[in-house]
């Protein structure tokens, strides 16, 4: 194992819940739109990769939503860039904490230096501003990639973000774990050829692990994952999924 690759909404924060549709919610307010979307609604709307893309997927169900496409994607388009500065301000508050269990298993990879990357297809100044916050001004030196959404542009469960990461790295997909959190990062990370290390975030507690190299709820706790790690350790260490890796390699 010579890198870890990480996903950023859902992985490293619970961005979804108590980011992006706290932000969407306020955009839709404060330009006076008549639409909030729930949290059960939004858990729904994930099943379409991309907050623009959400948005179109939701107008075109809405009967007062602008009839022309062009018009709808007008609307969209200020939407979510407005909601991204929403987003932003929120990040920059420190109202998303990062999941538990993620600030150590970084502070794993640095003391072992072992490089890791950021692989997402959220735009960077996203990424940047949660980072910024929580490992300071210059996080990027702690990652030997970083592949956004400007330089992959297809949404999970296309595996481009990987596959940019991993030329970056000059490393072949069975050099690295991925952890992901949703079903979309798991197919993405799957169709690269990349291991995966499923952390299930609050939206996708029940989703499906087919194919995973390991599968829990939580970086912070040994408790449930399966196959199972070490029962006496208090977290998912850099030495247990090193573990997970080898067997795979084995079992190869």
């Amino acid at each position: 194992m010579r890198a870890l690759l990480w996903d950023v909404d859902g992985t490293l924060a619970e961005t979804e819940r108590d980011g992006h549709l706290v932000a969407f919610n306020c955009a839709f307010q404060s330009l006076r739109m008549p639409w909030r979307w729930s949290e059960q609604r939004y858990g729904e709307l994930l099943a379409v990769a991309g907050g623009y893309e959400r948005l179109l997927h939701d107008m075109a169900l809405r009967q007062e939503a602008p009839a022309a496409a062009r018009q709808r994607a007008r609307l969209a388009r200020a939407l979510h860039l407005h909601k991204n500065r929403i987003y932003e301000r929120i990040v920059r508050r420190g109202d998303l904490p990062l999941r538990a269990g993620v600030r150590e298993l970084l502070a794993d990879c640095l003391a072992a230096r072992l490089p890791m990357a950021i692989v997402t297809t959220t735009g960077r100044a996203n990424v940047a501003a949660l980072l910024e916050r929580h490992l300071g001004v210059q996080w990027h030196s702690r990652f030997a990639a970083v592949a956004c959404a400007e330089l992959a542009p297809a949404k999970k469960p296309d595996p481009q973000a990987y596959l940019v990461a991993l030329n970056a790295l000059r490393l072949s997909a069975q050099d690295v774990v991925a952890i992901e959190d949703s079903p979309a990062g798991l197919e993405a990370a799957r169709r690269a050829g990349v291991p995966v290390l499923l952390t299930r975030s609050r939206f996708f507690r029940d989703c499906s692990a087919a194919g995973a190299l390991s599968a829990g709820p939580s970086l912070a706790s040994c408790a449930g994952w399966y196959p199972r790690a070490e029962p006496h350790a208090a977290r998912i260490t850099l030495a247990q999924i090193e573990r997970w890796h080898a067997q795979r390699a084995c079992a190869r």
